[in-house]
């Protein structure tokens, strides 16, 4: 169990805390229990640096799947973050991947699980599961629950369903540290970026960094929405610029 995330360049936001206790209820589960865990929710809410990051502190293996990879791919990227060289068939490459977890014990995160689901490889992730009997945290965008219901199988194999949190005022504080270090950000400022953020952490990152920008080239400290506006300071939303015709 990880105590307290506290490291350079990491903000311990909320949805560090949800991740870390999606992997934790997969490890710490009772051993007549599934041991897979979904961590879902809309893209920019932290979801990949949250896991990406807590599967390093728990000594895991993490995949982020790309649009494009076939199954075979799928095992070859798990084997090379093992260090283990595939061999030559997916049905060994399987036996491989299992035999690794299943004598390590250490979890297995598969993150952009929607293009797994989109792939109909969702029943290998299912083989490596029941193979290995590891704990497994798959991660993916907020529908991705209800695309699980057509393999009943799997469905029924996960353990807990466990939603990204939108980002809040405390977040932005503990943002704020790492994307505006040195600039004390007012809480009303903070509440304006938590607003137009709807709910994404990077669109609040975005916003911080362009604060820092703006203090760095003013020689600012202490910034509030009034010296926002002031020095023409605006905020992205995730909205598309409007087209200007002259």
């Amino acid at each position: 169990m990880i105590a307290e995330i506290n490291s350079p360049g990491i903000a311990h936001i909320g949805n560090m805390m949800q991740c870390q206790t999606a992997l934790e209820r997969a490890i710490e589960r009772n051993a007549n229990l599934p041991g897979m865990v979904c961590f879902y929710g809309p893209s920019g809410w932290g979801k990949s640096l949250s896991s990406n990051y807590l599967c390093n502190q728990m000594r895991g293996y993490y995949i982020q799947v790309k649009s494009i990879w076939s199954k075979k791919v799928i095992l070859q990227k798990i084997l090379g973050e093992m260090g283990i060289k595939p061999a030559q068939t997916t049905g060994e490459m399987l036996d491989q991947v299992c035999d690794q977890l299943s004598a390590s014990q250490r979890p297995l995160v598969i993150d952009e699980m929607d293009h797994v689901v989109d792939k109909k490889a969702v029943e290998l992730v299912r083989d490596i599961y029941e193979g290995s009997q590891a704990p497994i945290l798959i991660i993916g965008e907020e529908n991705l629950p209800q695309k699980l219901k057509k393999w009943e199988r799997f469905h029924g194999r996960i353990l807990a369903f466990v939603p990204a949190l939108p980002v809040d005022l405390e977040d932005a504080r503990r943002l704020s540290s790492v994307y505006a270090p040195g600039i004390d950000c007012a809480d009303e400022l903070l509440r304006k970026l938590v607003a137009d953020s709807h709910g994404s952490v990077r669109r609040v990152c975005v916003n911080l960094d362009q604060i820092r920008e703006a203090a760095a080239e003013h020689g600012a400290k202490g910034i509030d929405l009034g010296w926002c506006k002031a020095h023409n300071v605006t905020f992205y939303s995730g909205e598309a610029p409007k087209r200007r015709v002259v």
